[in-house]
């Protein structure tokens, strides 16, 4: 498997059926950023019975987004890993079909969460970095006005920026969380 393909699931119905569910997003999020764990690991760190979160490590299993760690464990220690870095999906695949736009808002306001938890969770951690991590964090908030095609040229280009530093983890490194969005918000100006 390549590293491409590796780095994405390009997510479809199918698998947004799978990632609809708060906890099978927080599961895989977890394998992903922390690397493989087994079901009472898992639902240790997650506030869930070994029991939940097995029965939801085999449903990411059965849509190919988890597989079992075969190097770790035993029959009854079960390891599991994601197959997938990362997600890629488009509203426009789903928004507009009234058997997926259920399931395309839930998955989205599930990551939304994730990511505000990510970034509270640091706010709350700052004090525990070192002043050199300290002084190189940054969060950004740049309203722009743009075309259509200029977000998505915008959105292209810093997805390029982010493939140019993913490569495998080498000594001294630090997991970092990157978040990227891009999109419209209605003007609502106050009117005499």
């Amino acid at each position: 498997m390549g590293k491409s393909e590796r780095y994405l699931a390009r997510i479809d119905g199918r698998l947004l059926r799978a990632l609809s569910h708060p906890l099978r997003v927080r599961i895989l999020e977890l394998l992903r950023e922390d690397g493989p764990a087994t079901a009472s690991g898992l639902g240790k760190r997650l506030g869930e019975s070994s029991g939940t979160t097995s029965w939801h490590l085999r449903q990411l299993a059965e849509y190919g987004l988890v597989i079992e760690d075969s190097e770790r464990g035993n029959r009854r220690d079960r390891w599991w890993k994601a197959v997938h870095d990362g997600d890629q999906l488009q509203g426009q695949d789903f928004i507009r079909d009234p058997d997926l736009a259920g399931p395309f808002r839930t998955y989205a306001h599930t990551m939304v969460e994730q990511r505000y938890a990510a970034e509270a969770q640091f706010v709350a951690e700052m004090s525990e970095w070192s002043d050199e991590w300290i002084d190189k964090v940054s969060f950004h908030d740049s309203p722009l006005s743009l075309t259509p095609d200029e977000a998505a040229a915008l959105s292209d280009e810093i997805l390029e920026v982010i493939k140019r530093y993913r490569r495998p983890v080498e000594e001294g490194d630090t997991s970092v969380r990157v978040h990227w969005a891009a999109f419209p918000r209605k003007s609502r100006p106050e009117t005499p």
